[in-house]
């Protein structure tokens, strides 16, 4: 093995390391509130024996697809092995998430892997080797690629089929075989299936094609491929959604909301300097983001394969995400790679400025200066991962309340379930629903769905004034209160609702986050009536 390759090795060692630690954030609770909504789709798909997932809002059609693969193989393995029979095995499930969410999650990290492998290969034949394993190691060790690398969500996969799309479109600015072209078409609808703002790829190839047609003009033929290609892998991954069209349309009027609590953006420039300053500076740090740009624009003179091929769709995508009303960190994570290439870019570069014995010594000391900001912000932000407010709440309130008393819950607080007291949790149109009543009946994310009526957030301040009385109980751990009080202008109604169902209680505990220790939002334990 060359010692390019073990360093290859070492770095996805250490990414696999860095994604693995602490895998079992929050469990046997979950704190993302999408992940158990995937998980629950998936788990519809396999008791309804269909491939129809019913719902299209990122469409997440290849996840909900890998997702029931797995799932289908958990329940065959603990039947084969005597664990559950398959009647049981939904019962299982709700007694113990992590049977599930811990494979999920191993399949996000396997694509966090694969973004850090296809950035290497895509940096290495677009500018050469060093720079290859450079932006590898910075992406590695990324804070916010490795918590993304931990939730089971779309935004991992989607980044992952990118990049590979990203390096079909090298290999057609570099050879121009037409095979490539269509590569990168299928490695593009791949990713428009699993999140639609990822069909920007095939933007790369495009360019590459148009560099070529500079020198001959016949090239401007292959203009179609890539993009006529990706639709037809689309609808082939996911010809729901054309049979479903309505519910696609419904689904993605769903998605494009003006606001949200917490992310609501402040147009294009707040949000191009949220997302430079905030998100990109904030997890690689802004000397590093200075030097993405400093190679950035020296791509443009002596890389002309990453400038053409390569960073184009970095470009667009921030600009695309940065022109929308909503604001997210988790948006950013495709941006990723493409700023550790340019980094890659800046830092060999910045080195090139020094005596030529000089050289290799700096750039390994750049690298590994940068390496080690980004290692001490992961593990501030796993200890906060690991550490989270509302598990916090939740062991105060088995402490310290008569296990019998009943509880209002507004996140999946799964390690509630032992207590015998009664469970509730708000379900926006439904009221607040008995929560081993409902996973009884089987929930599904239909009737999750339809209960919501199109809220983003299922909590107290969603449920309508007249279904409030359903939420009466003995105590109650409020975890978006604090949240609204933030943005009160705007959300008087659901401040109200918390305050009306609140009204002559007495609040208990008070457990807030502690920066690089204790994650989550400022939860409320509130003790409703004696």
């Amino acid at each position: 093995m060359t010692k390019g390759r073990a360093t290859l090795v070492g770095i996805l060692l250490l990414g696999a390391a860095l994604r693995l630690w602490h895998l079992g954030f929050g469990l046997p609770s979950l704190n993302d509130p999408d992940e158990p909504l995937f998980v629950m789709k998936a788990l519809d798909m396999l008791r309804g024996h269909t491939f129809d997932p019913g719902w299209f809002g990122h469409p997440a059609t290849t996840l909900f697809y890998a997702l029931a693969v797995i799932f289908a193989g958990v329940a065959a393995s603990g039947i084969a092995a005597g664990w559950w029979t398959p009647a049981g095995f939904a019962a299982a499930v709700f007694a113990d998430p992590g049977l599930l969410i811990v494979p999920g999650r191993l399949l996000m990290v396997a694509c966090g892997l694969a973004c850090i492998y296809l950035t290497w290969s895509i940096g290495k034949r677009a500018v050469g080797p060093r720079v290859g394993l450079i932006a590898a190691a910075l992406l590695a060790v990324n804070p916010l690629h490795i918590e993304l690398s931990q939730i089971i969500r779309t935004d991992m996969m989607a980044t992952a089929f990118m990049l590979l799309s990203t390096r079909f479109a090298v290999l057609v600015f570099q050879h121009g075989r037409r095979r490539d072209i269509v590569l990168a078409g299928v490695a593009t609808g791949l990713a428009c299936a699993t999140k639609w703002p990822a069909f920007i790829a095939f933007g790369n190839v495009e360019c590459a094609i148009l560099w070529l047609a500079m020198r001959d003009r016949r090239r401007l033929l292959d203009l179609p491929i890539a993009p006529v290609v990706a639709v037809v892998t689309l609808v082939a991954v996911s010809p729901f959604l054309l049979i479903d069209h309505a519910i696609v349309m419904r689904d993605l009027l769903g998605e494009a909301r003006p606001y949200h609590l917490g992310s609501t953006g402040g147009g294009f420039a707040a949000n191009l300097r949220y997302y430079l300053t905030d998100v990109l500076s904030g997890s690689f740090g802004p000397v590093c983001v200075a030097l993405a740009a400093v190679g950035g624009a020296v791509s443009v003179y002596r890389h002309r394969t990453l400038a053409v091929a390569v960073l184009p769709v970095g470009i667009v995508f921030l600009a695309s995400i940065s022109a929308q009303s909503l604001i997210w960190e988790r948006w950013a994570v495709p941006v990723l790679p493409f700023v550790a290439l340019a980094a890659a870019v800046g830092i060999a570069q910045v080195a090139a400025l020094l005596p030529r014995r000089l050289e290799r010594s700096a750039i390994v000391a750049i690298t590994a200066a940068f390496c080690a900001l980004m290692l001490y912000w992961n593990a501030a932000r796993t200890a906060e991962r690991a550490t989270d407010t509302r598990q916090i709440a939740t062991a105060w309130l088995t402490a310290h309340v008569d296990p019998q008393r009943s509880v209002l819950i507004e996140h999946a607080a799964f390690d509630l379930i032992g207590r015998p007291g009664r469970l509730l949790f708000p379900m926006g149109q439904s009221g607040c629903v008995d929560i081993r009543a409902m996973m009884a009946r089987k929930p599904s994310y239909a009737k999750v769905e339809t209960a919501r009526a199109g809220s983003a957030i299922v909590d107290v301040g969603n449920v309508p004034p007249d279904l409030l009385p359903s939420c009466r109980a003995d105590y109650a751990v409020f975890t978006h209160y604090a949240r609204y009080q933030a943005e009160r202008e705007r959300f008087p109604a659901q401040i109200a609702a918390y305050r009306r169902l609140a009204r002559g209680g007495t609040i208990r505990a008070i457990v807030s986050p502690i920066e690089g220790k204790r994650g989550g939002p400022v939860v409320y334990v509130v003790r409703l009536r004696d």
